[in-house]
């Protein structure tokens, strides 16, 4: 049995009705990936040196799950690159520009009073600035552009580095149990504080650089849940413990009595949110 069918197989049997996505880095993106306009990206020491547009690039303001979601519904790719990023947090997250500048630091905590209005997702500057350069702490991008697409379209030589489902709490009960069938570890499955690409995309990786891979549970950023169907949330894991699902799901909760339960409720929620 192919990969391509083993992965369909599972689903199948999660009643996951949307093919996973992949993400990598390339040099080599689709032809038709969608990405943001093209912006300058500016560097912390343009910052320091006042060079920064800001207007231009809050013109050009685009979340990177716009285009996640935008490439899930047409079933094609979605594309970040120095040249074209869309958001100045993306682009950090995603590896291509460290460290992060002062001005996010202050836009995802207080503000600054008279200046710009906070999101208030972190209570102090200091705090959000330890969470961007000590905790998640990106890894740099291995090549010049990130990709997102089903793993479908991954050609043969290229290999995610996380696949990632978007899925209500039904199935999430099914990938979240199955990661602790495979692993044995009940704390293999994280949900740590971050953006919406930050789950999708840093947290994976940056668990994997640790020795510690787990699978991250997110979707939590209210500033990307434009980007997601109601109730949905993200479940992402490195491609190793991936194929370890993919060999031993057969064996696990999956195929026996108290699953089926869960699936009736998998196809009520979807007949409901077929009607909404």
């Amino acid at each position: 049995m192919t990969d391509i069918a083993r992965m369909q197989a599972l689903c199948q049997a999660l009643g996951y009705d949307e093919e996973p996505f992949g993400f990598h880095y390339t040099d080599t993106p689709p032809p038709d990936a969608l990405m943001a306009s093209p912006c300058v990206l500016p560097s912390r020491q343009d910052e320091v040196e006042h060079r920064v547009d800001w207007e231009s690039i809050n013109t050009h303001f685009s979340c990177v799950l716009k285009y996640v979601w935008r490439a899930r519904v047409q079933g094609g790719s979605a594309a970040v690159s120095r040249e074209r990023f869309g958001c100045l947090g993306g682009a950090f997250f995603l590896g291509f520009n460290k460290p992060q500048l002062e001005g996010i630091v202050h836009y995802v905590s207080t503000g600054i009073p008279g200046h710009m209005e906070g999101e208030r997702y972190v209570a102090s500057p200091e705090a959000c600035r330890k969470f961007f350069h000590e905790d998640v702490d990106p890894l740099p991008a291995t090549a010049t552009h990130a990709v997102f697409k089903p793993l479908s379209q991954f050609a043969e030589g290229e290999t995610p580095l996380v696949v990632q489902f978007f899925a209500r709490p039904e199935v999430l009960c099914g990938l979240h149990q199955l990661v602790m069938y495979i692993t044995g570890d009940p704390h293999a499955v994280a949900s740590p504080f971050g953006a919406g690409c930050t789950n999708l995309v840093s947290w994976p990786l940056r668990f994997l650089a640790q020795g510690t891979p787990k699978a991250v549970l997110g979707g939590w950023d209210p500033s990307a849940r434009p980007w997601f169907k109601p109730d949905e949330l993200t479940f992402s894991v490195p491609h190793a413990m991936f194929q370890t699902m993919l060999a031993r799901w057969e064996h696990s909760f999956l195929t026996a009595h108290a699953w089926k339960a869960v699936v009736k409720k998998i196809e009520k929620s979807r007949r409901t949110w077929t009607k909404s």
